[in-house]
C-alpha cells in the first residue's frame, strides 16, 4: 500500500509542479517587504513617520467551493489551476509618535457577484477596527472592537480611503490573492514531498 501512495505523491508533485505559475514567489508592487514564516506571511511597508504591516496566513485560505469528492474524477489538469487563496489579512497602521497600534481585520468575502450593482466595489471589505497596544503580541480583548457591520457608510469610506493612501487598496488586494496563491500552491508541493518521504520512511 504504501509503495502505491509514495508513486501517486510521486505523480501529483510532477503535476502540481507542471501547473505551479511561479518558481518564485511574485512580488506586490509599491514597496512591500515580505516575509515568510510557514505558512503565515508578512508584508511590511514604511512611509513617513509609519509603519504599516499586512499579515496573512494561507490555511485554510481556499474557500470550499470546489467538491472534494468529484475532484478525484477530474482529469489532472481540469480544474486545479483554479484554486485561488483569498486569505483574511491584518493590516496594522503604527505611527513613531503613538503607543497605539491601529489594527483592521480585512477579508475577500465570499460571494463577489452579488455587488455588481454599484459601480466600483472593492473586492476586500474591512471587518473589525480596534486599538492595541503596540509591540505587544497577544491582543486584548478588553479593547473596543469596532464591527463594521452596523457602520456609517461614510466612516467606512473614509477608513478604505485611510488604507488606500498607504498603499492597500484593489491592486494591493489583487496582488496579495496572486501572492497567496502561489505560496500556498508551494507549500502544497512542499508538504506532498514531505508526505512522500514519511510514507518511503521505513
Amino acid at each position: 500500500g504504501d509503495k502505491a501512495f509514495a508513486q501517486f505523491l510521486t505523480d501529483e508533485i510532477k503535476e502540481e509542479k507542471k501547473i505551479q505559475k511561479h518558481k518564485s514567489l511574485p512580488k506586490i508592487s509599491g514597496g512591500w517587504e515580505l516575509e515568510v514564516h510557514g505558512t503565515e506571511a508578512k508584508l511590511v511597508r514604511k512611509i513617513a513617520g509609519e509603519k504599516i504591516t499586512v499579515t496573512f496566513n494561507i490555511n485554510n485560505s481556499i474557500p470550499p467551493s470546489v467538491d472534494e469528492e468529484t475532484q478525484e474524477e477530474q482529469k489532472p489538469d481540469e480544474q486545479e489551476p483554479d484554486l485561488t487563496s483569498t486569505p483574511n489579512f491584518v493590516v496594522e497602521v503604527i505611527k513613531d509618535d503613538t503607543k497605539q497600534t491601529l489594527v483592521l481585520d480585512c477579508h475577500y468575502p465570499e460571494d463577489e457577484v452579488g455587488s455588481e450593482g454599484e459601480e466600483e466595489s472593492d473586492i476586500f471589505t474591512i471587518r473589525e477596527v480596534s486599538f492595541q497596544p503596540t509591540g505587544e503580541s497577544d491582543w486584548k480583548d478588553t479593547n473596543y472592537t469596532l464591527n463594521t457591520d452596523s457602520l456609517d457608510w461614510a466612516l467606512y469610506d473614509h477608513l478604505m480611503d485611510f488604507l488606500a493612501d498607504r498603499g492597500v487598496d484593489n491592486t494591493f488586494a489583487d496582488e496579495l490573492i496572486e501572492l497567496s496563491t502561489a505560496l500556498e500552491h508551494q507549500e502544497y508541493i512542499k508538504f506532498l514531498e514531505d508526505l512522500k518521504s514519511f510514507v518511503k520512511c521505513q
